[in-house]
């Protein structure tokens, strides 16, 4: 208990309340953030009633060494992050409240970011994104309406599109520890002949890995040019990034991590030393166009086109492959038929993605009316190409071509209404379709699917401010439909649309000097799609739905400021997450087939009941900031049977970061920063998977982990011109 109570007064979001929005003050010459409509209509303000952490770009910048997104955002409420290759470089992710990157929307100056088929967040594309980002904001629960895949759990909409004023050049140096590099440049022409801004940024990141042979190699650019007037504003964005990153998908086998943590078996199909060019190699830019304008006083509207371009590949050398598999006849070597080979192959996506978003805003008085919505449309190529095999293969052999093609649209209105003496009631009525056509699958390329899908997504809420004190009540309903991989199955096991009911309300107060507040949530899930181990009609193993779950939980926040040099701010998740009825189909390896095991009860996967992090912050003297960070995850189960030889450990990890500020002749300032990373050198594991079956009369379970690094450091130096 003791531990709980001092994690619930450490935090990174310092003094502020449930529902409250960071405040920069700005002074003459300080990098201004306008109110951007396109991003302003799908973010909850203060008002709201919804759950929600809002992080200004100084918030951002002071975790900023080089770490991916997930890893910004760790220490906001109900956040867990995790890394493919143990340091926080290449390929992260993140859940909130359990809910993972599949049911969090996520959006870019408000255009949609999430993949269109898997409808996952992958950030490893986006390098540095981090370094441009203005501010976040972080809604929990359904939340306001958004654009793109429907928000199951949470929302993160990030915005670049800031208006620096004043010129500036900033140069960001990191080096740490497994030889990781973080090199960028920021440069601004501030406003020029009275209308006009540049601003510009590249960015390179490389690593070794804490996982062997997990390195990055990720760079990143950005150009942002604009137009502004008193009442209308264009501007073109072009983001791209670069992404080559040697596997770690496989995750480490449980009986390694004892004698070694950092294995990665990825390669290790090829004899000898394992295969060099087991990378994955891609390239994603994004392209966007704002035109904003302000009609007058009260009315203003924002429309925004956008084309978000793919192409890449993933390369595994692989072997004693099966011709069959390939849709190849065995091969006879003149004295022999040969069945199997050792090959290499490349998995192609080839994507594009483009639409429009669009907004118009009214507001007078203590009324404010939006009404806003999308249209998008995804053209993506899946095909595999054989580039080497020992024989047998004719040259360049493309084994498999499924394109698919998905229209998404959706409507929404919001109304929020100020009465009384500081009470506000909030409506917002959403209509999203989608139309999704699949032309087959790696192994099975025989299966179509065109489905069409309607929901209608309502949210209603009341809240009250005044005086410093805050409390909302709200209720909202979220729908979605299945991902590309739920498909994969015969036309009568196609699963159905998840629904979500979500009840959401919160209290605060906030002071001068202190702060504290809390939120109850109550998300309950109808058809929600789980892993059962089940094998379809046609072969494959696919989520089900399961009739009845739900997620209940508080997140507390709290934070004082005991003395002019010292801070103390926290966060703490206390929550239940459980499926009403769950049927677990385990494979027969003796007697062939599956049997089916029956549980009541049970805990969702990879949803932990307590979820804590805080920093307290101290300035020992001027210009100089040492912050001490915690970090606590109680346990969590890799399946939905909450057996205990199926878990990942709770853990408690510290962090310590000492930063110190001066100015120079030929610079405006420069800081030094230096962090540590897991203090005290915890052995632990964020993430991993579960595979069981009968084998030999015996229930066999194989568990394979995503180990963090141990003692690890950052070291960086900025400076500003």
């Amino acid at each position: 208990m003791k531990k709980y109570l001092l994690l619930l007064l450490l935090s990174v979001n310092g003094f502020k309340a449930i529902g409250q929005k960071d405040t920069l003050i700005l002074k003459k010459g300080d990098t201004l953030m306008l109110d951007n409509i396109e991003v302003m209509a799908i973010r909850a303000d203060d008002k709201m009633p919804f759950a929600k952490t809002d992080l200004s770009r100084k918030q951002i910048q002071t975790n900023n060494l080089g770490y991916d997104l997930p890893f910004l955002l760790e220490l906001t409420p109900s956040v867990v992050a995790h890394s493919d290759a143990g340091n926080g470089v290449g390929y992260t992710n993140l859940s909130i409240r359990g809910t993972d990157a599949t049911r969090i929307n996520v959006t870019l100056n408000g255009i949609p970011f999430n993949d269109a088929e898997s409808q996952g967040t992958f950030f490893v594309d986006m390098p540095d994104i981090g370094s441009s980002a203005g501010s976040v904001q972080i809604q929990r629960g359904v939340g306001t309406s958004s654009n793109g895949a429907g928000a199951f759990g949470a929302t993160i909409n990030l915005s670049t599109n800031e208006v620096n004023t004043k010129r500036y050049l900033e140069l960001h140096n990191n080096y740490g520890s497994f030889n990781t590099w973080k090199n960028t440049i920021r440069a601004g022409s501030g406003l020029f002949r009275k209308h006009f801004t540049l601003d510009a940024r590249l960015s390179r990141i490389s690593s070794d890995g804490y996982i062997e042979r997990a390195s990055s190699n990720l760079k990143s650019g950005l150009i942002s040019a604009a137009y502004l007037s008193d009442k209308t504003s264009l501007r073109f964005n072009f983001i791209t990034g670069r992404e080559i990153t040697y596997q770690a998908w496989n995750g480490v086998p449980e009986e390694m991590l004892k004698t070694n943590r950092r294995y990665n078996a990825a390669g290790t199909d090829k004899p000898g030393s394992p295969y060099s060019d087991e990378n994955d190699n891609y390239v994603q830019s994004h392209y966007q166009l704002f035109w904003n304008h302000k009609m007058n006083h009260h009315l203003s509207w924002s429309v925004a086109g956008f084309l978000t371009r793919g192409k890449g590949y993933y390369e595994n050398y692989k072997g004693s492959q099966k011709y069959s598999k390939y849709f190849l006849p065995d091969y006879h070597d003149g004295s022999q038929v040969v069945k199997k080979t050792d090959m290499i192959i490349r998995a192609w996506l080839d994507n594009y993605f483009y639409g429009s978003v669009f907004s118009l805003q009214y507001e007078k008085e203590k009324t404010r009316f939006t009404f806003g919505g999308a249209g998008t449309y995804y053209d993506g190529g899946h095909y595999s190409d054989i580039i080497w095999a020992q024989q047998g293969v004719p040259d360049n052999y493309r084994y498999y071509n499924a394109p698919a093609f998905k229209k998404d649209f959706n409507l929404y209105a919001k109304w929020m209404q100020s009465f009384g003496n500081g009470f506000a009631a909030f409506l917002d009525l959403q209509q999203r379709m989608a139309d999704y056509e699949i032309n087959g699958y790696k192994g099975h390329p025989d299966i179509y699917v065109q489905k069409k899908y309607t929901f209608l997504n309502p949210k209603a809420g009341i809240s009250f401010f005044k005086n410093g004190y805050q409390a909302y009540v709200s209720f909202s309903v979220a729908a979605k439909e299945p991902n590309r991989d739920d498909f994969e199955a015969g036309a009568s096991q196609i699963p159905r649309p998840e629904r979500l009911l979500d009840w959401e309300s919160g209290f605060s107060i906030t002071k001068k000097k202190w702060m504290a507040g809390v939120n109850f949530y109550y998300m309950d899930y109808r058809d929600q799609l789980v892993n059962t181990g089940k094998i379809n009609d046609v072969g494959a193993y696919t989520r089900t739905n399961a009739d009845k779950s739900f997620r209940a939980g508080a997140e507390l926040q709290a934070g004082v400021k005991l003395l002019t040099w010292l801070e103390v701010s926290g966060n703490a998740t206390l929550s239940t997450n459980r499926i009403k009825s769950f049927t677990e189909y385990v494979d027969d390896y003796d007697n062939g087939g599956q049997i089916q095991k029956q549980y009541t009860n049970t805990d969702i996967s990879f949803s932990p009941n307590t979820i804590a992090s805080g920093v307290v912050q101290i300035r020992p003297f001027r210009h100089a900031e040492v912050r001490l960070i915690s970090k606590y995850v109680g346990s969590q189960y890799l399946d939905n049977t909450s057996q205990s030889d199926r878990m990942l450990k709770s853990y408690f990890v510290q962090h310590a970061r000492a930063s110190y500020t001066f100015a120079g002749s030929i610079f405006k300032e420069a800081e030094l920063m230096c962090q540590v990373n897991n203090v005290f050198n915890s052995m632990y594991e964020p993430n991993g998977y579960s595979f069981n079956y009968i084998s030999g009369g015996k229930p066999v379970v194989e568990n394979f982990y995503f180990p963090m690094a141990g003692t690890n450091f950052m070291f960086g130096l900025n400076v500003k011109f």
